[in-house]
């Protein structure tokens, strides 16, 4: 078992302090993620740690309420929605004799470093509170409740806040806490209702939360590939009541047998006029004499247990809080941890909200566009695809193929190209079965209507092959000097000049799920091990970031080399494990981690060092992984890479045309397009060629490793913690783009 340098001591000692963690506002699913993950590292570091029950409230209350949490306490938390420790709205807490009450009973318990989990109103409470906080134990000093010695001995209040808000409504962070789990619940609902619409010929208008963000309605809309979405950050034109009507008539002509429009429930006009479903409904109804039916999905979206994203997302993000605590000082600005592509980085916590406030001032005053600025941008720039055909024609062709194992994902990116492509003007075709398809001639035209509906298909509807490289035979075959763009599709998420992949999302909620499901088995029996193999060849991507969110004791990767001393050490962790009242352990195994040390070899391993402490169970995941729908991110993944795609060929298709023939052949023109921390970058497949690991398909360098620390000290081992990867307090760069739906872990 790794033993904890000098250096992490040093840097992250909570020796002496006490940390309190609350949720307050509304609940959104993974807050008990981040509940866990501030707990276990606060404990790990040697801080005491206590849970504030029923948020503000129950500071202010005190007693029952302020309890101390222990390793244990925080147990079997990950896969529950919602948040264990409650949530209230306090109005007692927005007076100053609420936060003098809430005041002492931390004093009393000796809390001076405040985490606070809640939408921008909970964190702005909190920073107020920091701000009275020497003001506040004067008073109490005055009225005999403290004495002089408490007042000098914590005398600063330290604050951190995280997001936990469905709407991801807050500026400065990519994705707040639920988000991803509510887009899992609205696309479950849309698919579901997708399949009656088409049996009877419906249209339905759903509504779906975000009352003054129109981030999930505008999402799940991309991702469903719904007809008409209303969001209240851009209202429709004027006339948009028979323009809406004319789109669903040609569908209808067009033979689409149903129609999908989204409202988000704070949806308005361009004279700050709501927008309700019954309106459109009736609309419908009156101008078309469609049969319309309207579902609103209300509190369905708050509830469930939380994404694979939202769970690692909200444990990195705890661990993140812990750290910046410990290193604040009394002069030190009140803080928010948030997300920036892969990164955790702390933001003065007033600049994000006086940010957030502003895009509700600027909607407010009907400045829909300067609120869009603000927000950033979280979609097409220019519009869905859904909503404009063709109004141009070019003289190029366009194939769009799919290439190596199916992908949840890849049909969404089809769909994206193929529409974006006929409205850039472009024929485009789809060939069958990858390259060798194209060999064989199995190409066919394919228009718009083809791929209505593909965005909720798994698998690859074009078909997959193995067999060549295009760019290199281009100094053989000068046909094959063409823009040619490549979008990383694989479950593994091995692919060199990306952080993420189509089809990883999709595959790891697949895990996740599974070992769920696995450890609830187990609910009723005492002390057992869980030994699961999951797919990736030889990268660890799923096993690492898969155990990360399922709670793993251990993950076994080919990029970490282990030896037969690491699996005994992990066995006497286990042993020591089931001694506490935690009962279950879970480890996760890359399937090409190590050629000797197999699966059944640790199965049997665990099965003979745990015997009469615990018993073992398998289980080989295997191609389940790369089965069923497509989760909401990589639909919009799937949908944002290739729309972005399309839009290079069609520049680089007119940049290469020549006296009446495209030719290109510089290396710019063979790219492959990949998700950098936050950007979305074209880079040359050649120059990708000393960034790969051609014998084990492998990239050289992979970002995730840095979440294999985080995943053990969550498991209770004790190991280092490079604290240079932390996120330090940068201030918010005004109107900076967000690529919100698209970022990664």
């Amino acid at each position: 078992m790794a033993q904890p340098d000098k250096k992490f001591f040093e840097n992250l000692s909570g020796a002496g302090k006490a940390i309190a963690v609350l949720t307050s506002g509304g609940d959104a699913q993974g807050m008990n993620a981040a509940v866990r993950a501030v707990v276990r590292m606060g404990i790990y570091v040697g801080a005491k740690v206590y849970f504030i029950h029923e948020g503000y409230q129950g500071m202010v209350d005190g007693g029952d309420n302020i309890r101390e949490a222990t390793w244990e306490s925080v147990s079997s938390m990950l896969q529950v929605g919602g948040t264990v420790i409650g949530s209230a709205r306090c109005k007692e807490f927005r007076t100053h004799e609420g936060r003098l009450k809430a005041a002492h009973n931390l004093v009393q318990h000796g809390i001076t470093n405040l985490c606070v989990i809640g939408g921008d109103g909970s964190l702005t409470g909190a920073n107020l509170f920091r701000e009275e906080w020497s003001g506040l134990l004067e008073e109490l000093l005055q009225q005999g409740l403290i004495d002089a010695d408490a007042v000098q001995k914590y005398s600063a209040l330290h604050i951190v806040g995280m997001v936990g808000s469905i709407d991801n409504d807050f500026c400065g962070t990519d994705m707040t806490i639920g988000t991803d789990s509510a887009l899992h619940r609205i696309i479950e609902v849309v698919d579901a209702i997708m399949t009656t619409a088409q049996s009877h010929q419906r249209t339905f208008v759903l509504e779906v939360m975000g009352r003054h963000c129109g981030y999930l309605a505008l999402v799940s809309a991309l991702a469903c590939g719904a007809d008409w979405v209303f969001i209240p950050e851009m209202p429709p034109e004027d006339h948009w009541e028979e323009q809406m009507c004319h789109k669903l008539s040609e569908n209808r002509a067009g033979k689409k047998r149903l129609n999908i429009i989204i409202v988000a429930e704070g949806a308005i006009d361009s004279y700050n006029k709501p927008i309700t479903t019954d309106h459109i409904k009736n609309l419908v109804v009156k101008c078309l004499g469609f049969d319309t039916r309207v579902t609103i999905l209300g509190h369905v979206q708050r509830g469930g247990t939380p994404s694979a994203f939202d769970r690692i997302l909200a444990s990195r993000m705890g661990v993140e809080a812990v750290h910046a605590l410990l290193g604040t000082t009394a002069n030190t600005p009140a803080c928010v941890v948030s997300l920036c592509g892969n990164q955790a980085v702390r933001l003065p916590l007033m600049e994000c909200v006086q940010m957030t406030q502003e895009v509700q001032k600027a909607m407010d005053e009907k400045k829909f566009e300067e609120a869009v600025k603000l927000r950033g941008r979280y979609g097409f720039p220019e519009g869905s695809p859904e909503n404009r055909k063709a109004d141009q024609v070019s003289s190029f062709n366009v194939a769009v193929l799919n290439v190596g194992a199916p992908a949840a994902g890849m049909n969404a990116a089809v769909r994206s190209a193929v529409r974006v492509g006929i409205s850039e003007g472009h024929k485009m075709f789809a060939v069958n079965d990858g390259f060798e398809g194209f060999a064989k001639g199995q190409i066919k035209e394919i228009k718009w209507g083809d791929v209505g509906g593909w965005t909720g298909q798994g698998g690859s509807l074009l078909g997959t092959k193995r067999v060549l490289q295009l760019y290199e035979a281009r100094a053989t075959f000068e046909e094959l000097c063409v823009p040619l763009c490549m979008l990383p599709a694989t479950i593994s998420n091995n692919v060199p000049g990306t952080d993420l992949s189509i089809g990883a999302d999709t595959a790891l909620n697949a895990i996740v799920e599974t070992c769920d499901r696995i450890k609830q088995s187990a609910s009723g029996t005492k002390r057992r091990v869980f030994i699961i193999e999951t797919m990736g060849g030889y990268c660890g991507y799923l096993a690492t970031v898969g155990g990360l969110a399922a709670g793993a004791d251990a993950a076994y990767v080919f990029e970490e080399p282990f030896d037969i001393r690491d699996l005994q050490a992990n066995v006497e962790h286990l042993r020591e494990k089931m001694k506490t009242s935690i009962q279950r352990g879970l480890v996760l195994r890359n399937e090409n981690s190590n050629v000797n040390y197999t699966t059944d070899f640790i199965y049997q391993l665990y099965t003979e060092e745990g015997r009469g402490i615990f018993d073992c169970r398998k289980n080989v995941l295997g191609h389940m992984q790369q089965g069923g729908a497509p989760s909401p991110f990589d639909r919009n993944f799937g949908t944002k890479i290739s729309a972005k795609a399309m839009q290079w060929i069609s520049k680089k298709l007119k940049e290469g045309y020549r006296q009446g023939r495209v030719f290109t052949n510089t290396e710019d023109s063979a790219c492959l397009l990949g998700m950098r921390r936050r950007a979305l970058v074209f880079q040359p497949v050649v120059q990708l060629k000393d960034q790969t690991d051609f014998v084990h398909r492998i990239p050289k360098e992979q970002w995730w490793l840095k979440l294999r620390p985080l995943m053990k000290i969550l498991a209770k081992y004790k190991t280092s913690y490079d604290v240079s990867d932390s996120g330090q307090l940068e201030h918010v760069v005004r109107n900076r783009p967000r690529e919100t739906d698209a970022a990664t872990l």
